[in-house]
């Protein structure tokens, strides 16, 4: 993935919600929890853990939050348009951000190191055995 070139571009649904990626991810997880197959209406949700700094954004964020299972603040930013997730945070932790990256022009840096809650996956989903695999969070 050399080829890759940032800045890359991001944005919402509806386009009120744009960013700018500038650097790669610290980390990239694909999550199985049953919070995640809701958030994403899919089978896991993709994140890319990336430094505040590295992220540019534009248009006016929404903020919603709950507590994770584990206890931790699980915060979110969303679009108050099109409710596209674009990234959750710890606002104990504010100089990391999960970024929810398949709003991105260039998708290729979505190939995750590690699964998450494989415990609640479903069963039709096959991991790689080189990947990393935690059946719940990793502490």
């Amino acid at each position: 993935m050399n080829d890759i070139v940032y800045p890359i571009d991001g944005s919402c649904q509806c386009g009120n919600i744009a960013y700018q990626l500038l650097e790669p991810p610290l980390l990239v997880v694909a999550c199985h929890c049953k919070q995640c197959q809701k958030l994403s209406t899919s089978a896991f949700s993709i994140t890319a853990v990336v430094n505040i700094e590295s992220v540019e954004f534009s248009g006016d964020l929404k903020e919603w939050h709950r507590l994770a299972d584990s206890g931790n603040k699980n915060y979110a930013k969303f679009c108050p348009n099109c409710g596209n997730r674009i990234y959750h945070f710890d606002p104990d932790t504010p100089e990391t951000i999960k970024l929810k990256p398949s709003n991105l022009s260039d998708t290729r840096i979505l190939n995750p190191s590690a699964h998450l809650w494989v415990s609640e996956k479903q069963a039709w989903i096959q991991i790689p055995d080189d990947v990393k695999q935690f059946d719940k969070q990793p502490s």
